[in-house]
């Protein structure tokens, strides 16, 4: 008598893991949304502010650097740099010991607008995240942590 081989159901994992799907994604959306209207009153999108508050107080940083402090990939950054150079808020600066290298820098125009932007932007997010405690916010950032380390 052959035994028969049994399928495993699918349906146990996703009814599992599915709602912690969905949860991240709606809250990412969310807070996505929440941080965009942060900027509608300047010119700038999420994108560029990340860019413009990774370059505040520092003497600059490569597209190398700027990339792994970011969530923007290289190809985008490219583009972001050249928006945010025609807003004379950055500039290139080639390094003397690499040609092949840049250092980006803000400009006096943007080293204002950091200084304007970045701490208004901070306050515009406390008023949600700062609601929470001091531990419910590291219990967050464990777990985001713990998560991003299964991927």
């Amino acid at each position: 008598m052959a035994t028969a081989k049994r399928k495993r159901s699918v349906k146990p994992a996703g009814k599992r893991i599915l709602p912690v799907i969905r949860e991240l994604a709606r809250t990412y959306q969310a807070f996505s949304a929440y941080d965009a209207a942060g900027f509608t009153d300047v010119d700038l999108t999420v994108p560029q502010a990340d860019v413009l508050f990774t370059l505040g107080n520092t003497q600059g940083l490569t597209c190398k650097e700027i990339g792994e402090k970011t969530l923007i990939t290289k190809g985008t950054l490219t583009g972001i740099l050249d928006r945010l150079e025609a807003k004379s808020l950055i500039r290139r600066v080639p390094l003397s010991e690499d040609r092949r290298s840049t250092r980006i820098q803000l400009t006096p125009a943007g080293q204002r607008m950091f200084e304007r932007e970045f701490p208004r932007q901070v306050a515009y997010l406390n008023k949600r995240l700062g609601g929470l405690t001091q531990s419910e916010l590291a219990e967050i950032q464990n777990a985001l942590r713990t998560l991003r380390g299964v991927f």
